[in-house]
């Protein structure tokens, strides 16, 4: 008695299921558009929709400067030219670039957001205006590269990404 009564609810419930789905059907149809009194002929146009595309190029266009392209900024640096070092400060102990400064790409972000008065008390000197040239490394290129970005999304617009970095300059000053 329990296997029949158990198989009927199974029925009834799936029947209920059945018809509560062709009722949403149903439903739908009804609550598309409908367009009346119309002169256009076919299929109404819909908006085409643009999907947003990727540009990887255009997040990453910064100028790449070279060895060459750097090195006399870094005997005569100007105070409209900013050299920025976004290594950790245990990675800076190694060396820095004559003229550079430390700003770790970990909080270059909230960096470029921050007052001027509470970046200069954090870093120690003067933050970079939006137009001045800033020239970004690391130690490989790898880290610049991701600096660049985070400049140019701040609204920065002279940016330099020295991708041969610390290594590239290190090994060119060591020949010397």
């Amino acid at each position: 008695m329990s296997l029949l009564r158990s198989s009927v609810s199974r029925t009834v419930a799936s029947a209920a299921w059945n018809n509560a789905r062709l009722a949403n059907a149903r439903l739908l149809r009804h609550t598309h558009p409908v367009r009346f009194n119309s002169s256009a002929r076919g299929p109404i146009p819909r908006p085409v929709q643009k999907e947003k595309e990727f540009n990887a190029v255009r997040d990453w266009d910064a100028k790449v400067i070279s060895y060459e392209g750097l090195k006399p900024k870094t005997e005569s640096p100007t105070p409209n030219s900013w050299l920025i070092d976004v290594r950790e400060p245990d990675e800076v102990m190694q060396g820095m670039i004559p003229s550079a400064v430390n700003i770790p790409l970990t909080v270059l972000p909230e960096s470029l957001h921050a007052l001027p008065e509470q970046f200069r008390e954090k870093f120690g000197f003067e933050q970079p205006g939006r137009d001045q040239e800033v020239t970004f490394y690391c130690r490989s290129g790898v880290r610049s590269t991701s600096a660049c970005d985070i400049a140019k999304r701040n609204g920065y617009t002279n940016i330099l990404n020295y991708k041969g970095s610390w290594l590239d300059w290190s090994d060119r000053e060591s020949k010397k």
